[in-house]
């Protein structure tokens, strides 16, 4: 059985998988987010996102992983941090939203569902948000082959500029078409294709 990479730097406090900075999109936005409003961190980590989002006194953080480690680990930094994140082991495909938010983000997640059920979790995102509430999706492409640390996993790669087509109905804040380099620890250099949209509820 192959196991991500990630799940042994979600074992050791030392380390991170993914880094400890929030997302430069989420920074570039926040002005857009109300404090009090809802938030849902969808594949959420080590909640790098959603603990930088609680410290600037963000009170209903909620957050999902279906990693176990990740949501451990979560938790122990929220501890030391003295922030409250709302956060749980959830696998994507079985979600099932039971009240509307104001922000839900995901950075490197849908792409490691097929794609039909990251499609059908954005479309039902999306009618249980409030007018005016904001989703900041990031995903893979199949512009670039899956890199070899991901590839028994990543079995959703969008087709590019696929995920614009489901927010046509609202209004695109940003969309980026790109590629970039990556790393992580024990994995060497390697290259994403992505998308990155960012779309609001009218």
């Amino acid at each position: 059985m192959n196991i991500p990479f990630w799940e042994d730097s979600y074992k050791d406090d030392s380390v991170s998988a993914f880094g400890i900075k929030p997302n430069d999109t989420l920074k570039e936005f926040q002005h857009l987010f109300d404090k009090s409003g809802s938030v849902l961190d969808v594949g959420c980590g080590d909640g790098k996102n959603s603990l930088y989002l609680a410290g600037l006194g963000y009170t209903n953080v909620e957050a999902f992983d279906l990693s176990e480690n990740a949501i451990k680990k979560l938790h122990k930094l929220a501890v030391s941090e003295n922030l409250h994140i709302n956060a749980w082991q959830q696998d994507l495909t079985q979600f099932v939203f039971n009240k509307n938010y104001d922000l839900v983000m995901s950075f490197g997640t849908l792409h490691f569902v097929e794609k039909k059920y990251w499609k059908d979790f954005i479309l039902k995102a999306k009618s249980h948000t409030n007018d005016n509430g904001i989703h900041i999706m990031q995903l893979f492409t199949n512009v670039l082959p899956a890199s070899p640390d991901i590839a028994p996993f990543a079995v959703g790669l969008a087709d590019d500029e696929e995920i614009k087509e489901l927010y046509s109905d609202w209004e695109i804040l940003q969309f980026k078409s790109y590629t970039f380099e990556d790393e992580h620890p024990g994995v060497p250099k390697h290259y994403h294709a992505s998308n990155k949209i960012v779309a609001q509820k009218k």
